[in-house]
């Protein structure tokens, strides 16, 4: 677990030695010494995390030292921090008398400051010269001697086993699954069957694979059969011993003589040949990593006889390698449903007997916090069996269940059936997964936000020509693969949204985080804390006991507020000249009115948030903010950027976009920020948007410098910067997202775009068009197009069911004429149509083949509309909603004596839409 903080310094060291070796002047061989110190330590430090992590019994004398090297760490990135403070934030000078006194002022500090740093640097290179010395008197393996694919194996009891023995009276809830899976194995093609079942540990995979495995359907069928556990330590040549073993013993044949003397080679040999005319069924549960089955499917037979093989695992990568093979099988186990979940913890926790009336509220609490997870479900319902059956025992053992997984003996196989997949991850995935753990219990995050937060903090490594964003998306799409990280929104393009974590996995990485002091949770049981943190999350606190505990800790690199009714004491109490060394300043949704002057005092911040906030002008100081990458305005009232903002060459991300909707969710007006001359120096920035083109063609010809833009927004266009527009926008070969926004509602003139970008996946247009711009056929990779008061006089949808992966169309007041024609193979990937305030149009004519995948209607409100009769085609279609049409439309429809109803009744959801003084009503066809 000092892991972490040991890489963490070692990259800020290399850095340092390289990126930033003209500040080292005196220091360079004493932070060489330091750096390669770490290095031979590092390489012990996998033992001895390994042996932590499997429940070693460690020494008083070993925590000891990996607590005193942990805090070694940190001091050292400190350190560094500070120096490149110091140094490289020196004032610039003018004048000749002033030049001289500065000169002189600056030798006396800098001598000073110089020598209190060598100091430093001289004590932190004997005390990490003492801690490698004190590593080899605890028997530590080094990472060198190990090998690289070697595994360390700790004899511990895997609590994963008593899955195997489970009656089949206390199993609830997997009869869906277990007959799907049945099917599978008994039924289908004579060709070799590879069936995988998929989730997050403890949801039950063991139980339901054992459960069918041994069905009597199953074991009628394949005579010759075999149950493998694999796990995270495996020997090939064992699996392959114990197969051979298994299949024999099935077959009551005896065990081939000198078997346990075989290599590799011979052991495949003889299994192959004693499969290949039988028909098997084999099971390999646990399954970690993609090598194994990389490896096994060689090793099985392809006979034509029926055979099929099983595997669970916890990586979706593992998984879906399975789909190599023709015929597969890919089960996604989901958690119980409520139901489900109830009956299993009424089973553990009132044996015999049913749920009391006065425990029935917080039962219900308790059984939600475990999300559908069987493990936590019969774990915590029978620890709460031992309890007496009293409300307030019940209560106090919800609000305290972060410490009882680590203390209660009943609730230790959670902890570490679930650790396992946080143990399992390479050193760059563990502070990225742990700092899941700044966010609140079942809070929803926003995944573009956390990859921001995870490049800002320096968990990302850069590689040649990938974009930080792109790599950490990588990061994200590991995570979620290990079955660590749940998806809570995707788009309809497929692109993950938001995501969160299982509530007691929070648990469990939130109290890791706070014994590496990663990070801790700030509220109001936190009076007493005195400890050091790195990150501080204010929950729901007392902002008084914030202030005192983080001015406690002037060495933090982040802190974030969530949830905050009051305005923060954080901003009154403290003050950031005493925090320099902050990285991170989040204050989401925050009542917070201002923001201090010295706020350009943080050298080192790199993310700065006020979403959401009332702040409405920013400080000049922001200028100072040299390394700084996020600026998160959005939805904050601030309308105008400082001029010292262009100052800042490392800015990736200006977010400052709000939209207006009317009270029926119509598009009104969107709102961007005023900015100044040399935007265009600005060239590492990603994601602009919303910018005011009010500034004319010196600004739009600016934008086309910078060339890595992925996302753009521009409000206020004028029809003649039009031209001027396109032609910056054909120098962004890497844009993805594109909105534009004519001024007052006029003309946008964008007809011609010399060199589209290519990789541009949404676009969004808002104002007068003669007719669409002629490059919009081009952008083959479309994914979300919106036209809002477009006011074309000819149909577009001609040009629109041409794009050959649009997925999401919003049409607002885009359209003058009477019908819309869906043409035959027109719209081939289209899911979500939305027509708005097309108040002439009557008919929508769809011919066959036409949006053969649509799923979502919307039609708002077109009162001359007929009843579109081509619905009835839509087969793919789940839900309609229609804002405010006649009565006698939504009448027509009615299932008992609707003359339209025929055509929509194949539709589950159908919803009619009303807007009043009063609010907003919805009436269910049904």
């Amino acid at each position: 677990m000092a892991e972490i903080a040991v890489t963490v310094v070692i990259d800020r060291l290399l850095s340092l030695l390289t990126e930033e070796a003209r500040l080292l002047r005196g220091f360079h061989t004493e932070v060489e010494d330091i750096k390669r110190e770490l290095l031979f330590i590092q390489a012990f430090l996998k033992d001895a995390d390994a042996k932590a992590e499997k429940g070693d019994t460690i020494s008083h004398g070993l925590k000891t030292w990996v607590q005193e090297l942990r805090e070694t760490a940190y001091s050292i990135e400190d350190l560094v921090d500070e120096y490149i403070h110091h140094f490289a934030n020196r004032p610039r000078r003018c004048g000749v008398i002033f030049d001289f006194l500065s000169k002189v002022s600056c030798l006396i500090v800098n001598l000073k400051t110089r020598h209190e740093i060598a100091s430093k640097v001289k004590d932190l290179k004997l005390k990490v010269g003492k801690l490698k010395e004190e590593s080899s008197s605890y028997g530590f393996i080094s990472s060198f001697e190990q090998g690289s694919g070697d595994t360390i194996n700790v004899p511990w009891h895997d609590p994963r086993v008593t899955s195997l023995f489970i009656e089949e009276a206390e199993i609830v809830g997997i009869e869906s699954p277990k007959g799907e899976l049945i099917n599978w194995l008994v039924e289908g093609a004579a060709e070799r069957t590879v069936i995988s079942v998929v989730g997050m540990g403890g949801l039950g995979k063991t139980t339901l694979a054992k459960n069918v495995y041994d069905n009597k359907k199953v074991v009628e069928r394949f005579v010759c059969r075999a149950w493998i556990t694999v796990s995270q330590s495996f020997k090939m040549e064992m699996i392959l011993q114990n197969m051979i073993k298994k299949f024999y013993e099935a077959m009551k044949e005896p065990i081939p003589v000198g078997m346990d003397a075989m290599d590799e080679i011979s052991l495949i040999g003889l299994l192959k040949k004693y499969l290949e005319d039988k028909r098997y069924a084999i099971v390999f549960d646990d399954v970690w990593e993609l090598e194994f089955w990389g490896f096994i499917k060689y090793v099985l037979p392809e006979n034509r006889r029926g055979s099929k093989v099983m595997i669970t695992t916890r990586n979706v990568e593992v998984g879906c390698a399975i789909r190599e093979s023709r015929f597969h099988h890919v089960h996604n186990l989901q958690p119980l449903p409520p139901e489900s979940s109830w009956e299993l913890f009424c089973k553990k926790a009132f044996p015999g007997s049913c749920c009391p009336s006065e425990l029935h509220k917080i039962s219900i609490d308790i059984v939600k916090r475990c999300a559908g997870l069987p493990l936590a479900i019969v774990a915590i319902g029978g620890a709460l069996s031992t309890k007496q059956k009293n409300e307030l025992e019940w209560q106090k053992f919800n609000d305290s269940l972060g410490s009882q997984l680590e203390t209660n003996p009943h609730l230790k196989s959670i902890t570490k059936i679930l650790s396992l997949s946080y143990n399992d991850l390479p050193h760059y995935l563990k502070p990225c997964f742990l700092y899941c753990a700044v966010f609140p219990e079942d809070y929803s995050i926003n995944c573009a936000k956390l990859i921001r937060l995870w490049i800002a903090e320096g968990f990302v490594k850069g590689e040649k020509r990938v974009p930080l964003e792109q790599r950490a998306e990588e990061y994200l799409n590991e995570l979620i693969h290990r079955s660590l990280v749940q998806l809570s929104e995707v788009d309809d393009g497929g692109r993950i949204r938001r995501c969160k974590v299982h509530d007691l996995m929070r648990e469990i990485i939130l109290k890791k985080a706070e014994e590496l002091s990663f990070c801790h949770v700030l509220g109001d049981e936190d009076s007493s804390f005195n400890g050091k943190f790195r990150r501080g999350s204010v929950q729901k606190g007392t902002n008084t006991i914030a202030v005192e505990t983080i001015n406690r800790n002037a060495q933090i690199r982040s802190l974030f507020l969530f949830d905050i009714n009051a305005e923060p004491m954080l901003l009154t109490g403290i003050s950031f000249t005493n925090f320099k060394l902050l990285k991170v300043l989040d204050f989401e949704d925050a009542p917070l009115y201002s923001v201090p002057e010295d706020l350009g005092n943080l050298f080192h911040l790199r993310y700065l948030s006020l979403r959401g906030t009332k702040v409405k002008m920013l400080p000049k100081s922001i200028g100072k903010l040299q390394d700084l990458q996020t600026l998160d305005l959005k939805h904050s009232p601030v309308d105008a950027l400082p001029v010292e903002i262009t100052k800042l060459k490392k800015l990736r991300h200006i977010l400052a976009y709000s939209y207006q909707l009317n009270p029926e969710g119509r598009f009104l007006a969107a709102r961007g920020v005023h900015i100044g001359e040399g935007i265009g120096s600005m060239l590492d920035l990603q994601k602009l948007c919303n910018v005011e083109a009010n500034n004319g063609r010196g600004l739009i010809e600016e934008l086309g410098k910078l060339r890595q833009l992925r996302r753009l927004g521009i409000v206020d266009l004028m029809e003649e910067d039009g031209p001027s527009m396109c032609a910056s926008i054909s120098n962004m070969k890497y844009l993805e997202s594109l909105a534009i926004f004519s001024k007052d509602d006029g003309i946008l003139k964008l007809q011609t775009i010399s060199d589209p970008p290519r990789y541009l996946r949404h676009l969004g247009l808002q104002g007068g068009l003669s007719r669409l711009p002629d490059w919009l056929p081009v952008l083959q990779n479309l994914v979300r197009v919106v036209l809002v008061n477009s006011r074309l006089s000819y149909d577009p949808m001609e040009v629109l069911q041409a794009l050959p992966n649009l997925l999401e169309l919003h049409l607002n007041n885009a359209y003058g004429g009477e019908c819309f024609c869906f043409t035959e193979l027109g719209f081939q990937k289209l899911k979500v149509l939305r027509l708005r305030d097309m108040k002439g149009l009557k008919t929508l004519k769809m011919h066959e083949g036409a949006l053969p995948v649509l799923e979502h209607l919307v039609i708002q409100p077109s009162p001359q509309m007929e009843v579109p009769s081509g619905i009835r085609l839509l087969k793919t279609l789940t839900r309609i909603d229609f804002f405010g049409m006649p009565r006698e439309f939504a009448c027509s429809m009615r299932p008992q004596d609707g003359q339209n109803y025929h055509i929509v009744e194949h539709v589950p959801n159908i919803f009619f839409h009303e807007f009043h003084a009063d609010g907003h009503t919805i009436l269910s066809l049904r």
